[in-house]
């Protein structure tokens, strides 16, 4: 008499298993997917804010409005007040140490906005370019930054900061009133202080980490469905019969 198939349905024993493990993944599941599409909303905002930074770079300096928008390329007028240069965080160049060069520039009917020059290196070697009279002086928008608690210890009587916070730095300097925002000035280079080049572009690595983030929910929904088919009687079958050792 032939013996009658078993259900490949799966049991009431099983069930509990995988209905546990099915309540573990769900949330997993949402935070994974959550964080995959957060991440693809910051690429977007990302790509935008890149394209935004190239139009501004490619296009003539702006005259510079107050409140100005951050990292736009402006133009500003003034006279630079040498007498309260100061120096700004570290960086080498090759095996040169150096810092970066902040000086006040006094404007008509406006506070001084502090403008970061370029850099130059820590022992001053070379002459340093320091224009008098009225300038004219192009450069992005560099939105202050308070120092954090892991910043390096500021020095105001040496006139030495580590984080571009232009109220702190104004005072520092004495001067009474100072912009809230500072000015990157941008040039060609080939003296001291050497300016930037370039406005400067944010990482973008949020394609990278959407693509991980779904990955790991994919991931994760396929060991969710190989447990839900191992868990039917001919999974189980299955397994037993892999994990079975072969006979001498």
């Amino acid at each position: 008499m032939a013996k009658a198939a078993e259900p490949s349905h799966i049991g009431p024993a099983m069930r509990r298993p995988l209905l546990i493990a099915t309540l573990a993944a769900v949330p997993v599941l949402g935070v994974l997917l959550f964080l995959g599409t957060w991440q693809v909303q910051r690429l977007h905002w990302k790509n935008d804010l890149i394209a935004r930074i190239a139009a501004s770079e490619a296009a003539p300096a702006a005259p510079l409005r107050d409140p100005p928008e951050p990292l736009s390329k402006v133009r500003v007028t003034g006279r630079f007040d040498h007498a309260r240069e100061a120096t700004l965080g570290v960086a080498t160049r090759g095996p040169v140490l150096g810092t970066q060069v902040v000086t006040p520039l006094l404007r008509e009917g406006a506070p001084p906005v502090l403008v970061n020059r370029g850099w130059m290196p820590i022992d001053r070697a070379g002459p340093v370019a320091r224009p008098e009279g009225e300038v004219t002086v192009e450069g992005w928008v560099h939105p202050g930054e308070p120092a954090g608690w892991m910043s390096a210890t500021a020095d105001p009587a040496a006139r030495r900061f580590y984080s571009f916070d232009p109220p702190v730095i104004g005072a520092a300097l004495g001067l009474a009133e100072v912009a809230p925002y500072g000015i990157v000035a941008l040039g060609p280079g080939g003296g001291l202080p050497d300016p930037a080049r370039t406005l400067p572009r944010p990482t973008n690595n949020h394609l990278g980490y959407a693509i991980t983030w779904y990955g790991l929910a994919l991931s994760l929904l396929g060991v969710l469905a190989a447990f839900a088919l191992r868990s039917t009687p001919s999974g189980r079958r299955r397994a037993e019969a892999e994990g079975r050792a072969p006979e001498a």
